[in-house]
Parts: structure tokens; sequence; C-alpha cells
């Protein structure tokens, strides 16, 4: 199942956790220190959704911004 919305496209995207040590300078402390980067994911939230489209009732993977905003209605 592919993590993507099908309306705005949103996808899984990539980034890295970044451990900081110690107090800051300009909090009263002598630095922070970086650690060892790891890496990790950011997920979009997908939802499954049956809407009505051109007539005919569709399940769509959808972002829950997407609903939201109201790009898609849900069908009753």
């Amino acid at each position: 199942m592919a993590r993507r919305c099908e309306i705005c496209g949103k996808g899984t995207m990539f980034g890295q956790n970044v451990p900081r040590k110690g107090q800051p300078k300009k909090k009263g402390g002598v630095g922070q220190h970086i650690g060892v980067t790891t890496k990790r994911v950011f997920r979009p939230n997908i939802i499954s959704v049956k809407t009505i489209l051109n007539g005919t009732p569709q399940t769509l993977k959808i972002c829950t911004r997407c609903l939201r905003t109201g790009r898609v209605v849900k069908a009753v």
C-alpha cells in the first residue's frame, strides 16, 4: 500500500533525529553538544474514505488535511 494522498500527492518524507546534550550558552550553560544523527521517517496521515466522484462511489486514500479543508466530501 503506497502512503500517498490521491488528491494532493503528499507522501513519506525522510529526515534526521538530532540529539542535543547540554544547556545552551544563551541560557547560562557551557554550550550544546550535537550527538550522532540517525535517520527517521515522517509519514502522512492517510485514511481510506468513501467519496462520490463523477456520480459513482469510490474509495480513495487521502490525507486528513485534504479531508479537513473540504477538497473531498465523504459519501453518506
